[in-house]
């Protein structure tokens, strides 16, 4: 056992003097240690239940023959973080979540994990670290909060944002607004549509390290509380078996992952958090490499914010293995790709039913023979940008519209609320990449204002920042290179005029080169916002939006 370096042996006897402390028995001792990081706290509504959770897992491995030990992981809400310099601090989590829960396992030298994460950057930032410490690991989240309801439809987050810009349009009174306020979340979970969260949790069953429900139980349903139990039960059966992380998350895993991606229509910051999973199984790719998986892979879901399912919908109607199981009859999954349970994919989505045919189009009926993301390249990004295109209204599919350019969300907002951008305009925000934020903030707020002026469908937004899974419409982010080193976004001046084609992946400005080149000649790079603590390293580390703002080593290739 990989424990027995830390407590096996005489040598070792200081430690299980260590252990004893703990109160543990010398048959606790003797069994293979097994770490839970949990992301539980009292702040983000996905993670309040998670002590529920480790319980359960914990039950789970102690009946299957393990000790099971729970230690902390980090999480923010990024709807609490939003709109203020807390924001900064959401995409940069990921990346403090995986290299912790990589210290303390190695630290104390785990045979095994369970990873409990819930809400955005906690799915992807355990994922990278289950790959990079690589010793049997399953995961199991929190779950999905179920919808809201305001006066009898089922709502969610991203309704309640827009809410906030009708309501400051003139178009919703002040009761209609406190309805969504009470009835947008009604239960802890992770937000009800497909945004970030539950993106990522969904995904994690396609790759292959989540058990089948992981993406899609409710978390207020007692079958999650089951599937914990069984996650503990599984991760024993990796121990015994020596099934690593790096077995199952392998190249064609992610490939099955972004297909499953672009079939759910997916929150764009899986864009982000794909490649930097990737990049620690050493699979390298630029974002541009997802589009021609989405150009073969139809987009079967409309899940809010995209259309008005959500979550629980998708569980009810089969889940994510019942979508795999759609994509499958297309040779579209690499069926041969290890599961956690010890079964193929291919097995596992065997039985696999769609029970309801709206929810999940058969494939033969998509609601588009394109997946939900695209990813646009031209002379504004040259390194790529990200839509979600199943998200974006037919007639802004193809766009061209004079520049409203804004510095920083906040200018943006004001612009937006106080009625500066009308119908056509392309408004542009900049210096919010992951050096230029630092912390590539996401802009729900500034897509739902457009959205609540009733103008999500005569508007577009581009930006260097990233989205929420919860925006929607022509909403074009992770733009690279970005503003703070130099990128074409850093050269638009108010009124250019911007062309957007979405299906022909092309995001242009209509300024020659030469007259680029000489404004690339009179750029002065801006003072960095931040200077001190985390995010100033942050900043030094980050790479572009369009490598999954990964960390590397300055100087080092």
């Amino acid at each position: 056992m990989i424990s027995d370096n830390m407590k096996a042996g005489k040598q070792q006897a200081p430690a299980r003097s260590l252990l004893n402390a703990l109160g543990f028995t010398p048959e606790e001792i003797r069994k293979p240690l097994i770490g839970i990081v949990s992301g539980y706290n009292e702040i983000v509504p996905g993670h309040i239940d998670l002590d529920k959770i480790s319980d359960a897992v914990k039950l789970g491995v102690a009946e299957a023959g393990g000790t099971p030990v729970v230690f902390p992981a980090i999480a923010v809400c990024d709807g609490l973080a939003m709109g203020h310099i807390g924001m900064k601090y959401s995409l940069v989590s990921r990346d403090l979540i995986a290299d912790s829960t990589e210290a303390m396992a190695i630290a104390h030298q785990f045979d095994g994990l369970v990873m409990i994460p819930n809400c955005d950057k906690t799915v992807p930032g355990m994922l990278m670290a289950a790959a990079r410490i690589n010793i049997p690991t399953v995961v199991v989240s929190g779950g999905p909060m179920l919808a809201g309801h305001v006066r009898g439809e089922k709502t969610s987050l991203s309704s309640m944002f827009e809410a906030v810009g009708a309501n400051a349009a003139g178009k919703m009174d002040d009761e209609t607004l406190d309805c969504f306020e009470k009835g947008a979340c009604p239960t802890c979970g992770s937000c009800s549509g497909m945004y970030t969260a539950n993106s990522m949790n969904c995904l994690t069953e396609a790759l292959g390290m989540g058990l089948r429900g992981n993406g899609t139980i409710p978390a207020v349903y007692s079958e999650r509380r089951k599937l914990a139990k069984r996650a503990g039960y599984t991760v024993m059966d990796l121990v015994r078996k020596d099934v690593r992380p790096r077995d199952i998350m392998t190249r064609d895993s992610i490939l099955n992952a972004l297909t499953v991606d672009m079939a759910l229509g997916c929150s764009t910051n899986s864009m982000l958090h794909l490649p930097a999973i990737a990049h620690e199984i050493g699979f390298d790719f630029d974002i541009a490499f997802a589009n021609p998986i989405s150009e073969r892979t139809p987009n079967l879901c409309h899940l809010a914010p995209a259309g008005h399912h959500y979550i629980e919908e998708l569980n009810e109607a089969g889940g994510v293995y019942a979508v795999m199981h759609e994509l499958a009859k297309k040779g579209l999954i690499h069926e041969d790709c290890l599961t956690v349970s010890g079964k193929t994919i291919g097995q596992a989505i065997a039985g696999a039913v769609n029970l309801n045919p709206e929810v999940i189009r058969p494939v033969e009926n998509p609601y588009s023979e394109k997946g939900g993301l695209a990813v646009l390249t031209g002379n504004m990004a040259p390194d790529g940008s990200v839509v979600k295109r199943s998200a974006v209204a037919p007639q802004m599919m193809r766009h061209e519209g004079p520049a409203r350019v804004f510095d920083c969300e906040e200018d943006a907002i004001k612009a937006i609320k106080g009625g500066k951008i009308v119908s056509g305009d392309v408004v542009v925000i900049r210096y919010e990449g992951p050096k230029g934020g630092p912390g590539m903030r996401e802009m729900l707020n500034p897509t739902s204002a457009i959205a609540g002026m009733g103008l999500g469908e005569s508007v577009a937004l581009i930006t260097d920042g990233r989205f929420s899974g919860a925006s929607r419409g022509a909403s074009i982010g992770h733009v690279s290179p970005e503003a703070a080193v130099g990128g074409p976004i850093a050269l638009i001046e108010e009124g250019d005029i911007i062309e957007i084609d979405i299906p022909a992946m092309r995001l242009n400005v209509r300024v020659s080169e030469q007259e680029m080149a000489d404004r690339k000649a009179n750029w002065k790079p801006r003072k960095p916002s931040v200077t001190t603590g985390y995010l100033a390293r942050y900043a030094a580390m980050v790479t572009s939006g369009n490598r999954g703002a990964v960390l590397e080593i300055p100087g080092r290739e």
